[in-house]
Protein backbone atom coordinates (compact mmCIF):
# COMPACT_ATOMS: atom_id res chain seq x y z
CA UNK A 1 0.00 0.00 0.00
CA UNK A 2 1.31 3.45 -0.80
CA UNK A 3 0.47 6.95 0.35
CA UNK A 4 0.36 10.07 -1.75
CA UNK A 5 2.06 13.16 -0.37
CA UNK A 6 1.72 16.59 -1.94
CA UNK A 7 4.13 19.37 -1.04
CA UNK A 8 4.48 23.00 -2.07
CA UNK A 9 8.01 24.09 -2.86
CA UNK A 10 9.44 27.57 -2.96
CA UNK A 11 10.86 28.65 -6.31
CA UNK A 12 14.49 27.95 -5.31
CA UNK A 13 13.59 24.45 -4.08
CA UNK A 14 11.52 23.71 -7.18
CA UNK A 15 14.41 24.83 -9.40
CA UNK A 16 16.81 22.60 -7.48
CA UNK A 17 14.51 19.60 -7.82
CA UNK A 18 14.19 20.43 -11.52
CA UNK A 19 17.98 20.16 -11.84
CA UNK A 20 17.98 16.80 -10.09
CA UNK A 21 15.41 15.16 -12.39
CA UNK A 22 14.99 14.65 -16.12
CA UNK A 23 17.52 14.04 -18.85
CA UNK A 24 20.38 15.90 -17.14
CA UNK A 25 19.54 14.90 -13.56
CA UNK A 26 20.18 11.86 -11.44
CA UNK A 27 16.49 10.91 -11.14
CA UNK A 28 13.75 10.37 -13.68
CA UNK A 29 10.98 11.99 -11.64
CA UNK A 30 10.62 14.25 -8.60
CA UNK A 31 8.88 11.39 -6.78
CA UNK A 32 11.87 9.12 -7.30
CA UNK A 33 14.12 11.84 -5.89
CA UNK A 34 11.94 12.37 -2.81
CA UNK A 35 11.72 8.61 -2.13
CA UNK A 36 15.53 8.38 -2.31
CA UNK A 37 15.91 11.32 0.09
CA UNK A 38 13.55 9.67 2.58
CA UNK A 39 15.35 6.31 2.33
CA UNK A 40 18.74 7.97 2.90
CA UNK A 41 17.39 9.87 5.90
CA UNK A 42 16.00 6.64 7.37
CA UNK A 43 19.39 4.95 6.94
CA UNK A 44 21.25 7.90 8.43
CA UNK A 45 18.96 8.06 11.44
CA UNK A 46 19.25 4.30 11.96
CA UNK A 47 23.03 4.45 11.95
CA UNK A 48 22.95 7.49 14.25
CA UNK A 49 20.89 5.48 16.75
CA UNK A 50 23.54 2.74 16.73
CA UNK A 51 26.36 5.27 17.13
CA UNK A 52 24.55 6.92 20.05
CA UNK A 53 24.02 3.54 21.74
CA UNK A 54 27.70 2.65 21.37
CA UNK A 55 28.75 6.05 22.76
CA UNK A 56 26.41 5.58 25.73
CA UNK A 57 28.00 2.18 26.38
CA UNK A 58 31.49 3.66 26.31
CA UNK A 59 30.44 6.40 28.71
CA UNK A 60 28.93 3.84 31.09
CA UNK A 61 32.13 1.80 30.93
CA UNK A 62 34.32 4.84 31.58
CA UNK A 63 32.15 5.85 34.55
CA UNK A 64 32.29 2.36 36.03
CA UNK A 65 28.62 1.62 35.46
CA UNK A 66 29.19 -2.04 34.67
CA UNK A 67 28.30 -5.40 36.15
CA UNK A 68 28.80 -9.01 35.19
CA UNK A 69 25.84 -10.55 33.41
CA UNK A 70 24.22 -13.57 35.00
CA UNK A 71 23.02 -14.77 31.62
CA UNK A 72 19.42 -14.25 32.72
CA UNK A 73 18.04 -11.17 30.98
CA UNK A 74 15.24 -10.53 33.48
CA UNK A 75 17.58 -10.89 36.45
CA UNK A 76 20.13 -8.60 34.81
CA UNK A 77 17.48 -5.95 34.11
CA UNK A 78 16.33 -6.15 37.75
CA UNK A 79 19.94 -5.71 38.91
CA UNK A 80 20.39 -2.81 36.49
CA UNK A 81 17.26 -1.12 37.87
CA UNK A 82 18.55 -1.64 41.41
CA UNK A 83 21.95 -0.16 40.55
CA UNK A 84 20.32 2.83 38.82
CA UNK A 85 18.10 3.43 41.85
CA UNK A 86 21.08 3.27 44.24
CA UNK A 87 23.30 5.50 42.08
CA UNK A 88 25.61 2.60 41.13
CA UNK A 89 26.85 2.17 44.70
Amino acid sequence: MSERINARLSQPLAEFVGCMVGETGLYETPSEYVRDLIRRDMERRGSQFVQDAILTGYRDLAAGRIFESSGDFKADMALLDQKETNGWQ
